[in-house]
């Protein structure tokens, strides 16, 4: 991947359809709450982008890329995608795609095991956790043997925080317990394991100033601001962007549920400062990745 040839590039990006076997029975109900609640057509009216697709999307941009499956079968019932599948594919489009996998965190020192062989054997440069889907706290001491290999990997921990559009209007939530993904429980993560690089994704809705001072406070953390288009941005997170945090703050899409198209046409609109926008858009993730 030569990064000065991009535009920009995105941290934070699903990979929503299987790659070697059809979707789970209950997920089209999943992906079509997940379609209403982000006014997307796709996830409703067919399947999505395979990894595949979203290369050749994303390509054509000349937006770079991480993307990941998500580790929720315990919790939701749907089995997982194959980390392998989506990093080989990866591996095929590496001009463009950067590996991130996603291990339930509750699996323990089996799931430190599989960690350890993803990086080493497939190139995976960082792990997606999703607290509310895993059903989880991101600080119960059963994920720490996981986020003891990460950090001796060098590999980056991104967790998902705040509010979730997944379940979003749907009987009971789907289940989901947003207490998870409070960012407060990534606080003690990043004091444990100070050496390993920490993301947060989204403006963690409804608890964006906690985020805001994890990052301000912890030199191994991050914010990806995806999720959200950049037009419903609290002030403070803006402010934050263009001063304290401005070499911190990560583009995100939350492809496919929000497309780059959307948010880098709105992010064009926020109040960024000029010298601010290479680096969200794209000097902050090559420092990041090591790119």
């Amino acid at each position: 991947m030569n990064f000065d040839d991009l535009v920009a590039f995105d941290i934070h990006t699903h990979a929503e359809e299987p790659c070697g076997h059809p979707r789970d029975d209950g997920y089209d109900e999943f992906q079509a709450g997940m379609a209403a609640y982000f006014k997307n057509p796709a996830g409703k009216d067919g399947m999505l982008p395979s990894v595949e697709e979203t290369a050749a999307y994303f390509r054509e941009r000349r937006i770079g890329a991480v993307i990941f499956p998500v580790d929720a079968e315990r919790e939701t019932g749907f089995r997982r995608y194959s980390n392998e599948d989506v990093a080989r594919i990866a591996a095929d489009n590496a001009d463009i795609l950067v590996p991130f996998a996603s291990i339930d965190p509750a699996k323990g020192k089996a799931g430190a095991r599989e960690a350890r062989r993803l990086v080493k054997e497939f190139g995976v440069k960082g792990f997606k956790f999703h607290p509310t889907m895993q059903g989880v706290f991101p600080n119960d001491r059963i994920c720490y043997p996981l986020y003891e290999a990460i950090e001796e990997e060098g590999a980056i921990a991104l967790f998902h925080t705040g509010q979730t559009g997944v379940g979003a209007g749907m009987h009971g939530g789907m289940g989901m317990r947003l207490k998870f993904s409070d960012p407060i429980h990534v606080d003690d993560v990043a004091v444990d394991f100070p050496d390993m690089k920490i993301v947060l994704a989204h403006p963690s809705f409804p608890w964006t100033e906690t985020s805001l001072s994890i990052a301000t406070h912890k030199p191994n953390v991050y914010i990806d601001m995806s999720g959200w288009s950049p037009k419903y941005f609290p002030e403070i997170f803006v402010r934050y962007a263009n001063s304290i945090l401005r070499k911190k703050m990560l583009f995100g899409s939350d492809w496919p549920a929000i497309t780059p198209d959307r948010w880098l046409a709105d992010f064009d609109t926020l109040k960024i400062r000029e010298e601010v926008r290479p680096l969200i858009l794209k000097e902050n993730a090559r420092r990041l990745l090591g790119m």
